[in-house]
């Protein structure tokens, strides 16, 4: 090698611009990847954190049947379900006694598995039978019971299910209702009141023109039995068009 060639070898750079470019460029495409996966955590952990709740009180109008009603996206359970349209069905849920849907200042009630008993849950979809709970006492439920009812507190009566109708170890209560069909709630009851959750008990009764309401809540407010039956069909009533 001449010297005048060893010269111009020793004048070239360590790291060609070839090679500065590409590393440029990757160092740009992780840093955009980088940006893009922490804005992407950052969306996921909110979506996470709110596991499908929303706080929105955008006023969603819905079509079951021959009803309308209006009900801010926050009490409506499910994501798929915030759509103003005509739908089979739609799922709610609201904080007791306030009657609330979910907002970040009270997030815990609604992700809080031991705080769960303070929800009510309910499922609005078209009436299939004419009658509701109350209304299918006496031409049903009343040829299940096994014996005659056993006084239980509140004003609730307790019957037990025989054992051929396949109900398990669930009881009715029942209670007469002034001016009204006798109340009838449907229990699977705790071995201990601690393990009580918000499905131990469930019941139906129909609004507005053709509206069936399947309610259910824990059996730790059956002491609120009347209250919790007049505020659910309260809080709905006044929301059909």
């Amino acid at each position: 090698m001449t010297h005048l060639a060893k010269q111009q070898q020793d004048e070239l750079p360590l790291v060609s611009t070839a090679f500065l470019t590409r590393t440029a460029i990757a160092i740009g495409v992780l840093a955009a990847l980088t940006v893009g996966i922490s804005i992407a955590g950052r969306w996921l952990g909110e979506r996470m954190s709110l596991a499908g709740h929303t706080d929105s009180t955008e006023a969603i109008a819905i079509g079951i049947g021959e009803d309308r009603i209006t009900l801010p996206a926050n009490v409506i359970r499910f994501e798929r379900q915030r759509r103003s349209g005509p739908a089979e069905r739609v799922d709610l849920y609201a904080t007791w006694p306030e009657m609330t849907g979910y907002s970040k200042d009270i997030r815990n009630r609604f992700s809080d598995i031991s705080l769960s008993s303070g929800l009510l849950f309910m499922q609005l979809s078209q009436s299939t039978m004419s009658r509701d709970m109350s209304g299918r006492l006496e031409p049903i439920y009343r040829h299940l019971f096994e014996g005659e009812g056993q006084a239980y507190d509140y004003g609730l009566t307790l019957h037990k299910m025989r054992k051929e109708t396949g109900y398990g170890d669930e009881v009715f209560f029942t209670a007469p209702r002034p001016g009204k069909p006798d109340y009838v709630v449907r229990c699977l009851l705790p071995r201990v009141a601690e393990e009580s959750t918000t499905g131990d008990c469930q019941r139906d009764i129909h609004i507005g023109r053709d509206l069936s309401v399947l309610y259910r809540f824990s059996s730790a407010h059956l002491s609120e039995w009347q209250h919790i039956d007049d505020e659910i069909a309260r809080f709905l009533e006044k929301r059909l068009d």
